[in-house]
């Protein structure tokens, strides 16, 4: 479970943010959070916010430093890392990028850190808490002077000298079997899943779909469809090789990247209509059943898993009470028996409800219109009464975190 994670000089976000999933001293909905070792972790987080104010780059820095642990074998000496610093003040170009993250894995805290441009690891550390105090496993400062803990330090010492200047030392010193930060780095790089747009779903849930051998996604789908009001009583998915008539309506630049014995997946759902089945090709559903449908496996997954899911824009083609259902099932303590977490942008002002969510689980992002810069805040920094409605004072703008439209048309189109 993530606890916190602070970002300095990435993206949109120049000065050090931190965004939390600590539970206040908040005494409603106790079934929205989970105590681990006595801290109390939310399982849900909704971010607000006007367009550009930041909120999906704060989930592109998660996605960004998963990608780059999870790949760092592969870079060569001379490989450019995908940091990006904030680029409205030249000041910064020149200047590392920094992040932290306290995470919990099997009941034990972990921070993990950096400091890196695009070319080199400046700083990197990992800690953990087997006794409630920290414990170093590792620190590196100027990109490769390194200290650890002291009852491994030879075997430590050998594997930094495998290590570059642009290599993180996380997976390096898990690659060759280090078994403390082998807990770790499987947190950062499997446990923490980022979905941008539902699109990128559709190979990897259609494939578990077509590999539920025991059912039990079946089981769950066919719950949550009916639950959700969806009139769909099934489904089915086969498996089939590319053919000349499916090539036929790809476009020619991309026919030469696709092997002539290329899988893809054929799925149908059916219909129950006076007593008649029907099936449907689910190109012919709607959108937003194509997007739920690809999402119940990673719902399934992240639920059964104790993973962390990342969605941004979740209310994108959903309606209002799907969306609220799906935080719904993250905040029950019946359904999520082990503490998943989800963590989700989104415009839809009817989650802004203090019995739906707490205010510790609302966060908003703003930009600054003249510098450019990001910030993150919880609504927990306002004096908000639980009988307040918060949704109101959102789009009244006592939180701030909305657009502010100018609507004088007189020079409207440069008239």
């Amino acid at each position: 479970m993530i606890i916190e994670f602070s970002v300095s000089n990435f993206l949109s976000f120049k000065d050090k943010v931190t965004f939390s999933m600590l539970a206040s001293s908040d005494t409603t909905l106790k079934d929205n959070y989970v105590e681990v070792n006595g801290l109390k972790i939310l399982k849900t987080t909704a971010i607000y916010g006007a367009n550009a104010s930041g909120k999906s780059n704060l989930f592109n820095i998660l996605a960004i430093v998963s990608n780059i642990i999870k790949h760092s074998n592969f870079f060569t000496p001379d490989s450019i890392l995908p940091v990006v610093p904030f680029k409205l003040d030249k000041k910064m170009l020149s200047k590392p990028s920094e992040f932290e993250i306290l995470f919990i894995i099997n009941n034990i805290k972990y921070k993990y850190g950096f400091k890196a441009d695009n070319k080199k690891i400046y700083k990197e550390y990992l800690y953990y808490y087997p006794n409630g105090r920290p414990v170093k496993i590792f620190n590196r400062e100027n990109v490769n002077k390194y200290s650890f803990n002291i009852n491994d330090e030879k075997f430590l010492n050998d594997i930094s000298e495998k290590n570059t200047d642009n290599k993180f030392f996380i997976t390096t010193a898990t690659t060759w079997n280090y078994d403390k930060t082998k807990p770790a780095y499987d947190f950062l790089t499997d446990k923490i899943g980022v979905i941008l747009p539902y699109e990128q779903l559709k190979g990897y849930s259609y494939g578990k779909y077509y590999n539920d051998e025991d059912k039990t996604l079946e089981k769950f789908a066919l719950d949550f469809l009916k639950r959700a009001d969806f009139n769909i009583s099934g489904y089915k998915v086969s498996e089939e090789k590319i053919t000349s008539e499916k090539l036929k309506v790809i476009p020619d630049t991309f026919k030469e990247f696709i092997p002539s014995n290329t899988l893809f997946y054929n799925v149908n759902t059916k219909h129950i209509i006076n007593n008649e089945i029907y099936e449907l090709d689910i190109n012919e559903e709607s959108v937003g059943t194509r997007a739920v449908f690809s999402l119940i496996p990673v719902l399934k997954d992240v639920l059964d898993n104790r993973k962390v899911l990342i969605i941004d824009e979740l209310d994108k083609s959903l309606h209002p009470f799907i969306v609220q259902y799906i935080v719904e099932i993250f905040n029950s303590k019946e359904v999520n028996k082990l503490g998943a977490q989800l963590i989700f942008n989104t415009h839809d002002t009817n989650l802004l409800d203090l019995d739906l969510l707490r205010r510790d689980q609302i966060w908003f992002t703003e930009k600054n219109p003249n510098d450019g810069i990001s910030t993150i805040y919880p609504l927990d920094d306002f004096s908000v009464r639980k009988t307040e409605n918060v949704e109101k004072g959102y789009l009244l703008g006592r939180y701030g975190a909305i657009p502010f439209i100018t609507n004088d048309f007189n020079d409207f189109m440069g008239e």
